[in-house]
């Protein structure tokens, strides 16, 4: 049997982004029913893989926002429908 040490390791993170993990762990201790360190809440951010989760976190001027619809539709367009 091998015997892994695992040391602490500390990260520097804004005092904004260390109030919403300390608000995940939150949610997460009242979703969960016992208690939730702020590891386990970056934990539990990395394993979400859904696009859904980034709503809300791009933020672009309107005239972007234009030009990335603008190329997105363009994109789409050059697709061909092929039928078996």
């Amino acid at each position: 049997m091998e015997l892994v040490v695992k040391m602490p390791i500390s990260i520097k993170i804004s005092e904004d982004n260390y109030k919403m993990l300390c608000s995940l762990s939150g949610k997460l201790r009242e979703k969960l029913h016992k208690p939730v360190s702020i590891n386990e809440a970056i934990s539990y951010l990395y394993k979400r893989k859904e696009i859904s989760d980034l709503a809300g976190t791009w933020d672009m001027s309107d005239k972007e926002a234009r030009g990335f619809m603008g190329d997105l539709k363009k994109g789409w367009g050059k697709w061909k429908i092929k039928s078996a």
